[in-house]
């Protein structure tokens, strides 16, 4: 991850989940639903096709962290960074410090993936606190993880993580707080504006440490340049804000233009998919409504 392309892949990862959620938060916001992703129906009222069976948000998750533990242990080809201490050195060092903390950081979002495929497709009900619950650890994880990866780094590389740090802790800090009050509409705005910020932060960090448009590396020693740092990010949350209100924008004409076409056409809006009478319907609302109020992780 030190590299280039070590930071591009987390943070394409990144951007990708938050325009994702930016998407569903805007349109939750607009039907006026009262969970961000309404829980899915018992296993056995589910379509058939594979997009209703397979959880392609965890699959997503576990094959992006997949493709991001394997090289930290195995790139270039003929490296071997398995080894964790140094048995031959009589004080025992520990080896590729770096690396073991780049892939924690993996492994719990793999983690994350893996609770998401097990809760949706070998559960009879989908367990959304415990989803919630293993999302915000892996971004607990990431922030504490990166407090720790600064130590014995240069200025430059202290700051950019240091501004890095501040959105990964509000996102995990929802993300937190939403396994217990899923149903407030304040929290899924913040969760994506952050997840912008954050990913939008981390692309820009491979600009100031590896590719300066200017040619020249960034100088932490320099007051300046240290004070731009700051500069630059507060424009990222000016940048999240905009691109969280132009997403809105284009759900909410998608929304109007859709709803309007409905009501031409005769048929009726649905938030969920039926296949079963409304009275079952209702029950199952207020099932899912009562464990995600009331159910443990």
């Amino acid at each position: 991850m030190g590299t280039l392309k070590g930071h591009l892949l987390p943070g394409m990862f990144f951007l990708f989940f938050s325009l994702y959620y930016s998407v569903l938060t805007s349109l939750a916001l607009l039907r006026r639903q009262r969970f961000c992703k309404p829980p899915l129906p018992p296993r056995e009222k589910r379509g058939h096709r594979w997009w209703q069976l397979v959880p392609v948000e965890g699959v997503v998750k576990v094959v992006i962290t997949l493709i991001g533990i394997i090289p930290e242990f195995f790139y270039p080809p003929g490296v071997n960074r398995l080894k964790m201490i140094d048995w031959e050195d009589p004080q025992r060092p520990f080896l590729f410090q770096n690396n073991w903390q780049h892939v924690t950081m993996y492994g719990f979002f793999l983690l994350s993936g893996v609770v998401d495929i097990v809760s949706q497709s070998c559960q009879a009900r989908q367990n959304i606190k415990l989803e919630r619950a293993a999302e915000a650890l892996a971004f607990c994880v990431l922030a504490l993880l990166m407090v720790a990866h600064i130590e014995n780094k240069s200025t430059l590389e202290i700051r950019v993580h240091i501004l890095f740090i501040v959105p990964t802790f509000l996102v995990s800090l929802a993300l937190a707080i939403e396994v217990w009050v899923p149903d407030q509409p304040q929290l899924w705005v913040l969760k994506c504006w952050m997840g912008l910020v954050l990913s939008n932060w981390l692309l820009q960090l491979c600009v100031v440490m590896y590719v300066p448009p200017s040619g020249q590396p960034w100088k932490g020693e320099n007051p300046a340049d240290l004070a731009f740092l700051s500069i630059f990010f507060c424009w990222h949350l000016g940048l999240g804000a905009a691109i969280l209100a132009t997403i809105y924008g284009i759900c909410s004409l998608w929304h109007h233009h859709y709803s309007s076409w409905k009501e031409s056409s005769g048929a009726s809006y649905h938030l969920c998919p039926t296949g079963y009478s409304s009275e079952e319907f209702e029950k199952l609302g207020a099932g899912a409504e009562a464990e995600l109020q009331d159910g443990g992780v």
